[in-house]
């Protein structure tokens, strides 16, 4: 079944019990999308947001938030300034892993793009300590048993397009620590099969070791349309699906979230009227979780879903 009859599907079915957009202070005159998830660090509640002005793209920081209501975000003063894009969080024992995109221009246009990683245990304080593949974005960590720790990357180009079909692909591999993250080992990450069809791509957004021994994947699926007008669209969903580190198999390929599912809002550009870039999800008392996305390129929405790992078991949270 092609996307577009999948998300006609997902749509006819889906089941959303919340639906609000995220508020920031302390930006006056910019936006914040394309945020991590929300995570606790020594008590209080975070998240990092992709701050820019409505009318720029090559002027993006990303900078720490603090919880300061009910989906409501207050610039953490002083805060570290990175200059990023769509940043995301991963915790490994006791360190946070910050990662983001550092787009790097020559004369005013676009050179070429990396995926730019600090680690640390003081928020004030992190360090930037390794660099991914030319121009990959989405490359995500997961903590698994033993202490190792699962990398996704996600190869996109036209070299990929010829061979493969999709416009990118998304690759996993493990390795024992943090120094082992490396531009070659995520370059050469094994491919997960037949996750995007002809002229799709997408990406994992945030991983999470299950009980089952599989590892939960929360990322985006998207592909191209005209609209009504004659104008194309760069449609982006919300996707899951559980992979099999033992196979490299990915199980209950899904779509979870699309643009209507979240509250209507201004897009950054025409062609992103139809776009909702995953975050990630948090786990709710009710057993339901709490879904992220950047919406249209210019806020960031939330809405609760079923839990979509059902039937792998729950979340494992490393001590």
């Amino acid at each position: 079944m092609n996307l577009m009859k999948r998300r006609k599907q997902f749509e006819e079915n889906k089941h959303i019990y919340e639906s609000v957009k995220l508020t920031f202070h302390g930006v006056a005159g910019y936006d914040v999308y394309n945020a991590s998830i929300p995570f606790e660090w020594n008590g209080k509640r975070y998240i990092y947001g992709r701050i820019e002005k409505r009318e720029e793209w090559a002027r993006s920081w990303v900078r720490l938030f603090e919880k300061s209501g009910n989906d409501e975000w207050t610039l953490v003063p002083d805060s570290m300034i990175y200059q990023l894009e769509d940043p995301y969080v991963s915790v490994v024992g006791s360190t946070l892993v910050l990662g983001g995109t550092h787009v790097r221009y020559k004369q005013g246009n676009v050179d070429k793009f990396f995926g730019y990683f600090y680690r640390g245990t003081d928020l004030n304080d992190l360090y930037y300590f390794t660099t991914g593949p030319d121009n990959m974005k989405d490359i995500r960590l997961v903590e698994m048993p033993g202490n190792k720790i699962g990398v996704f990357s996600r190869p996109r180009s036209e070299e990929i397009r010829q061979k493969y079909g999709s416009e990118s692909l998304i690759g996993f591999t493990v390795i024992n620590n943090l120094d082992e993250l490396s531009t070659d080992l995520i370059e050469n990450a094994p491919y997960i099969p037949d996750l995007f069809a002809k002229d799709e791509w997408g990406g994992c957004n945030q991983a999470y070791y299950l009980e089952s021994g599989k590892i939960g994947v929360i990322g985006h699926i998207c592909y191209k349309s005209m609209n009504e007008e004659g104008h194309m669209i760069q449609t982006y969903m919300n996707m899951s699906f559980v992979l099999d580190p033992a196979t490299n198999e990915a199980l209950d390929v899904k779509i979870i979230g699309t643009r209507p599912c979240y509250p209507e809002g201004p897009a950054k550009k025409p062609v992103l009227t139809d776009c909702a870039f995953t975050a990630g999800i948090e786990m709710r008392q009710d057993g339901k979780v709490n879904l992220y996305s950047g919406i249209g390129d210019t806020e960031v929405g939330r809405i609760v879903i079923d839990y979509p790992f059902e039937g792998y078991g729950q979340i494992v949270t490393f001590a």
